[in-house]
């Protein structure tokens, strides 16, 4: 892969999705924190989302052992990798079923949690833009598995390091990072 790919994404990832603030933001997970990462910035444009899939498939993804039909994650943070790895993936002819994991089961109609076409999927690369207690990304691992997809490994765009790592491991699950925290100080 070439470098200059992932430099690129790392330039949009400061200049558009990280902020530092001497007051510090409140974070999904709860906590505080004076660096906030809005990754959407990148995901829901698409000539950022499209370069960022690349990288992934390039240079992320390939560290894993073994294969996967599926890849997913809990809306809304995975929603577009979701969508933009499957279409990344159909364009080198390979299928990857995307999956989206709801919050909650609907109260409606199957009362799915989980949307694609999981039945036809035996393991699924978990998918999240930023993990920091991991929380979210749990969430997603157990309703995945709930429907009897393995899910063993998982990708995110940036580990805040902040405890989300090793809190997915004892889950079973190995998450690569394509960038981490301490890359941006």
């Amino acid at each position: 892969m070439s470098l200059d790919k992932k430099n690129q994404v790392f330039e949009w990832m400061k200049s558009y999705a990280y902020r530092f603030s001497e007051k510090p933001f409140r974070l999904a997970s709860g906590k505080e924190s004076q660096h906030y990462f809005n990754c959407k910035e990148i995901t829901l444009h698409p000539e950022r989302l499209h370069l960022l899939c690349e990288v992934l498939i390039e240079e992320v993804i390939p560290k894993f052992p073994g294969t996967f039909g599926a890849i997913g994650g809990l809306t809304l943070g995975a929603d577009p990798l979701t969508y933009g790895l499957a279409l990344a993936y159909q364009a080198r002819g390979i299928q990857k079923y995307p999956l989206i994991i709801r919050k909650e089961a609907k109260d409606h109609g199957t009362g799915q949690q989980v949307e694609g076409f999981h039945k036809e999927v035996k393991q699924c690369l978990v998918l999240d833009d930023v993990i920091t207690t991991g929380g979210s990304t749990i969430k997603a691992v157990r309703a995945l598995r709930e429907v009897g997809i393995e899910v063993t490994k998982g990708v995110c765009i940036l580990d805040r390091q902040e405890g989300g790592r090793e809190a997915l491991e004892k889950e079973g699950i190995h998450m690569e990072a394509l960038f981490r925290k301490e890359d941006f100080r």
